[in-house]
């Protein structure tokens, strides 16, 4: 059983409207093993974006849902 993070992260993607420019932020949660935390994180800043959260999933998968 291998580690995960939970991570929660904001990334600023642009999406095209035409001529308008328009920057949006894109929320997501993703499980992260361990060993790959720092690749993401480091992945995460390159695109410009901030780790809003991480958390420690332990156990089986589902297992702490429900938990904020």
């Amino acid at each position: 059983m291998s580690r995960l993070f939970k991570i929660t992260a904001l990334v600023p993607s642009q999406t095209r409207i035409r001529t308008q420019r328009e920057l949006q932020n894109t929320y997501f949660t993703k499980l992260v093993p361990y060993e790959n935390w720092f690749r993401e994180q480091q992945r995460i800043q390159k695109a410009g974006g901030k780790i809003i959260k991480v958390e420690l999933a332990t156990g089986k998968q589902g297992a702490n849902t429900g938990l904020s």
